[in-house]
């Protein structure tokens, strides 16, 4: 069992997972520093001297930080959108690959084989 885990853990899958979650936690704090540090408060300048983190409503014993949840909300709309530039920029170099045939059509029976054969499976034809 350890050998098997020990196979799963060295496969490229599992360390290019851990690569992407350690990336995309330094990068969620970019992002939170981003929003919290620069963007808030130049929108709470716009709106007149709002601070949203200290935004919040009491209800009861309660106190419900709705203008922390507005920041979370612009965080994951960041995240989010670059998330999607990264998945289409990585869509588009996949289309763009040049993919070598690897058959070809018999000259003789018009039938799809081996870009390699000599001779034709089908009509047992010789090919140049």
């Amino acid at each position: 069992m350890l050998k098997e885990f020990r196979e799963f853990a060295i496969r490229g899958n599992v360390m290019d997972l851990a690569i992407a979650v350690i990336i995309g936690g330094a990068f969620g704090k970019i992002v939170t520093s981003l929003v919290d540090d620069l963007l808030m408060p130049l929108i709470g300048l716009l709106l007149g001297g709002l601070n949203f983190s200290d935004i919040a409503i009491t209800v009861g014993g309660a106190v419900i930080k709705w203008g922390a949840f507005v920041q979370s909300i612009i965080d994951f709309i960041i995240i989010a959108f670059v998330i999607f530039l990264l998945v289409r920029a990585m869509n588009r170099l996949k289309r763009q690959e040049p993919t070598t045939p690897t058959t070809k059509e018999c000259p003789y029976c018009f039938t799809t084989i081996p870009l390699k054969a000599m001779r034709c499976p089908n009509c047992t034809s010789e090919l140049k």
